[in-house]
């Protein structure tokens, strides 16, 4: 026998409408409208918040994928981005990503700084494991000391596109964060591309997660710095070692000079 809607608990209601999609609410709220409970009519509140919040985020990837597709013209795109370029000791990466982009989204996508580390992790798993291709080079503290950052930058870009030419990767436009490099007649500048496309946020996330995994290792090699912490930005903490103990291998000595005695 079916049971009425007027001896269920307040914890049943709850339940179904905790995961009950738009349709389904408002027939759920046809259903209770004479439930006059405080906790029932917060749960319908609760329930269209987080429906809403999905419809907007639901809405702000399909943007970052509709970005990509209307700038390639629904060919192949290259999306890339750099990470590290101002700390001070520490490689920089540059990743390169080529998604599906009639693909369903990935959940959670964005600029990598907008995302927490733990999420960063998952979602790096998931751009690998999803992409069509995907790449990333890193450029060591040396090189950079030696032959600069505008130089390191353009051979470290380079590199990620001749992997992709030399994998036979049919890439026709090329999404770059930022401003131009002139590298190559396929590339198109993003001003803050990695809020903007799908192709350069992925890009971040990767070389992010890459370089974030590396300084953690290298935590075991010079503890005394905290690179586990900071990553090899200028932190405070990070300043004081370096006054306190000099520099190791992974400083860039053209970054570091203002706190070296």
């Amino acid at each position: 026998m079916k049971r009425s809607a007027s001896v269920e608990t307040i914890s049943d209601i709850q339940a179904r409408i905790a995961h009950a999609s738009q349709s389904e609410l408002e027939a759920l709220r046809i259903l209770y409208a004479s439930d006059s409970r405080k906790g029932v009519k917060h749960a319908f509140d609760v329930r269209k918040r987080q429906i809403l919040r999905e419809q907007e985020e639901q809405a702000r990837l399909r943007a970052l994928y509709d970005f990509d597709i209307r700038a390639g013209a629904h060919s192949c795109v290259l999306g890339m981005d750099e990470v590290g370029r101002g700390p001070l000791a520490g490689p920089m990466y540059v990743g390169g990503v080529v998604l599906n982009l009639n693909a369903p989204p990935i959940a959670e996508l964005n600029d990598s700084k907008q995302i927490a580390p733990d999420k960063r992790e998952r979602i790096a798993a998931c751009i690998q494991q999803q992409a069509l291709a995907f790449h990333i080079e890193s450029v060591d503290a040396h090189d950079i000391d030696t032959y600069g950052m505008a130089y390191c930058l353009r051979s470290a870009f380079s590199s990620v596109i001749a992997y992709f030419d030399a994998h036979h990767v049919p890439v026709e436009c090329i999404l770059l964060d930022g401003v131009p490099l002139h590298l190559d007649k396929r590339e198109r500048a993003v001003v803050k591309g990695d809020t903007k496309s799908a192709s350069i946020a992925a890009a971040s996330i990767i070389a992010k997660v890459a370089r974030d995994n590396y300084m953690v290792e290298q935590h075991k090699l010079y503890p005394v710095y905290g690179f586990d912490a900071h990553k090899g930005y200028g932190s405070q903490q990070h300043i004081n070692a370096i006054k306190t103990h000099g520099i190791c291998p992974l400083h860039r000595v053209s970054f570091c000079k203002n706190f070296l005695s």
